[in-house]
């Protein structure tokens, strides 16, 4: 039996990599997610051939659980929700390493006679997971808007706040660590770590949401890997190591695309979506035009870059966007699709919204690929991309966005921007490309507004 469990755990692991291989690109996302449910099954396969489990039909009954909810939400959650629901899966599994510290320690009588390390790697899940569960329960609100995307904040004494919530967890955890039994202890434990991921999360803002997603997405899977450390369970092991490296990584990458470092972005984000309508600076005069226009200026273009951004995913306008640009293709215009790294309110947002549109892979280009093309090109059409196409962000060093990479529209021989308003991004700061003399408004809903463009491109 042993033997047998070993194996399936090797395949489980197989699976697990080869299926996180698949997630690098839109064309194999779908396989990959399947590969790596498959290596879950086997896992749990695995698991239940421990010798000696028992409740089995509480385990089934989680399972049951688990499908029944888990399954209808995913499928019925509007492309638009995609960040809102990974920041709730991902906190929903820090809770559960959280609730199992707290079993683990309940049946042990605090660590009575276990071996330091299971000791210390409980604590630490402990900690880490409940950290983890209430800071993204705390991002999928500012998400949905439930609570305000600006930075929430006693001020100065944020950082003592979060450094005290910190430090008094882990005073407790050494405490027990140190022979405390007292179930109150690890009741503070999580009271406390709980309070510091909320604390830590509400000073940031919305701008830095998907930054926020993936780091906690990598404790949780840390503390995942933690928790199988003190159960010698190998697949929680790796699955919360792979978990956690990709995602640590992952952090690394957006918080680079940005120009920040993680640890600023902990200490306070720079903005939020509660943002007035900032006015127009500099002097400029915004120009609008009309779908008529845009139609013909589009139709007579040697090549277009689309620039999508969080407005095309508010109005679910992927596939009038595909649409448009077919009809451009069949005129002979070369239509690429430019992607910034945090375009969006999670990783690859804009990428999950085009392949679900069936827009072909080799159009999407990412920033460094696509960001030279930008002076080439006779229309760059911006649909609700705000702060990654901010130029202030290379000339203003007084903005709070400078130094962030953004892409080079501002260089394109001209600028179509579609949006609702004049109101500002989720940075909240304003963007004086709007204002450039060879940039042009098409103002209103995005899908409405590129259906229109349709139109007229044929009845040209």
């Amino acid at each position: 039996m042993i033997t047998l469990r070993a194996v399936l755990y090797i395949l489980a692991f197989a699976l697990f990599i080869y299926g996180l291989m698949g997630l690098t690109g839109p064309r194999t996302a779908v396989r990959g997610n399947a590969i790596a449910a498959a290596g879950m099954v086997v896992a749990v396969v695995a698991t239940l051939l421990t010798p000696g489990l028992s409740n089995w039909w509480l385990i089934v009954l989680g399972l049951v659980i688990g499908t029944v909810i888990g399954v209808p939400a995913a499928r019925r959650v509007k492309m638009t929700a995609m960040p809102q629901m990974v920041a709730l899966f991902n906190g929903v599994g820090g809770g559960a390493v959280a609730l199992t510290a707290w079993v683990e320690f309940r049946e042990t009588t605090g660590f009575q006679g276990e071996p330091v390390n299971v000791a210390i790697a409980t604590l630490f899940a402990a900690i880490i997971g409940s950290i983890s569960f209430w800071g993204s329960l705390v991002a999928f609100g500012k998400l949905q808007e439930i609570v305000p995307g600006r930075p929430i904040t006693v001020g100065r004494l944020q950082m003592p706040l979060n450094v005290l919530l910190l430090a008094g967890a882990v005073g407790c955890a050494v405490a027990i660590g140190l022979g405390g039994s007292a179930e109150l202890l690890l009741v503070a434990v999580l009271v406390l770590a709980g309070l510091a991921g909320i604390a830590v999360v509400l000073p940031i803002g919305g701008a830095d949401m998907p930054v926020v997603v993936s780091l906690l997405n990598a404790f949780t899977g840390l503390s995942a890997a933690a928790a199988g450390l003190a159960l010698s369970n190998t697949a929680m092991i790796v699955a919360g190591m792979l978990v956690g490296a990709s995602g640590s990584i992952l952090t690394d990458q957006m918080a680079k695309a940005m120009n920040r470092s993680i640890p600023s972005i902990v200490a306070g984000g720079f903005g939020g979506a509660e943002t007035a309508a900032p006015a127009i600076t500099g002097g400029g005069t915004v120009r609008s035009v009309s779908a008529a226009d845009v139609a013909v200026q589009l139709a007579y273009a040697g090549q277009v870059i689309v620039v999508p951004g969080y407005g095309m995913a508010v109005a679910q306008a992927q596939h009038a966007v595909q649409d448009m640009a077919k009809l451009l293709v069949d005129k002979g215009v070369v239509v690429d699709y430019a992607i910034h790294p945090v375009a969006g309110r999670m990783p690859g947002h804009m990428n999950v919204l085009l392949a679900e549109a069936d827009v072909p892979y080799e159009q999407l280009k990412e920033m460094d690929e696509i960001n030279d093309e930008f002076a080439r090109t006779d229309v760059a059409l911006v649909i609700g991309a705000n702060d990654v196409t901010n130029p202030a962000a290379r000339t203003d060093p007084n903005s709070p966005i400078y130094g962030m990479p953004i892409l080079n529209v501002d260089q394109a021989k001209a600028v179509i921007v579609l949006k609702r308003s004049m109101r500002a991004g989720f940075a909240g700061v304003d963007n004086p490309l709007y204002t450039d003399q060879k940039t042009a408004m098409l103002f209103g809903d995005a899908k409405s507004s590129v259906r229109e463009v349709v139109e007229e491109l044929k009845a040209l």
